[in-house]
């Protein structure tokens, strides 16, 4: 799936400072994690944080984060920050059912490579292996400022889903095999290409049954 010079393993602390200049690279308007954050993530699930990482050169190349969680005690549309118990991942409960996808970032330097689909794997056989019934996350939405004053983001939603416009990240996640769930608005504090504006997603292990009575997409349910 990706070169024989790259390999996806769990997050180490010798990760860390190449892990804060990937997101100053990747994410220049936001804050990057600190040190103690990072500390936590792998503190509190180690498993579930992965590393793209280039093997010859010792390079940290990609990142995925997540943490497990029960998305009824949380509603659908809250932020970024909520959700990570504000990028710290202390809300991470063990016997959550529901993987939520965190972060992912790939340097420019080495894209292209299918590393972010190679993360997203990683990612999913911890839903399979752990038995959990889902994934969630949410998705950017890049291209929407381009014609946010003429379309709505329900509209843009279903044209990116019909394969009528494409949007940079969820066009990929969409081929990536994830299923949109709705639009929610402030997701991200800062992100002006999406006009504030993000898209749930979700993946359903195949081998697992959700919950009785649980509903794709249903907030107030795991």
């Amino acid at each position: 799936m990706i070169p024989a010079n790259y390999a996806i393993r769990q997050v180490l602390p010798s990760d860390f400072e190449q892990i804060i200049r990937l997101c100053r690279l990747v994410y220049p308007t936001e804050q990057p994690y600190t040190l103690e954050e990072l500390s936590d993530h792998v503190r509190v699930f180690p498993q579930g944080q992965f590393a793209a990482v280039e093997t010859g050169a010792g390079v940290l190349a990609g990142v995925h984060f997540t943490l497990r969680l029960h998305m009824r005690a949380f509603h659908l549309n809250d932020s970024w920050d909520v959700f990570t118990d504000g990028g710290t991942f202390l809300d991470h409960d063990p016997t959550g059912p529901t993987l939520y996808g965190a972060d992912i970032m790939v340097s420019p330097a080495h894209q292209h490579h299918g590393l972010a689909r190679a993360l997203t794997e990683s990612a999913r056989r911890l839903v399979v292996q752990d038995r959990l019934w889902r994934m969630v996350g949410a998705s950017r939405l890049p291209g929407f400022h381009k014609v946010s004053a003429t379309t709505s983001i329900g509209q843009y939603v279903s044209d990116v889903i019909a394969g009528k416009l494409f949007d940079p990240v969820l066009s990929i996640h969409i081929k990536d095999g994830w299923s949109p769930v709705r639009p929610i608005h402030g997701y991200l504090q800062h992100d002006p290409e999406s006009a504030g504006w993000a898209e749930i997603i979700q993946w359903v292990n195949p081998d697992h049954p959700p919950p009785p009575g649980a509903a794709l997409g249903d907030s107030r349910l795991d």
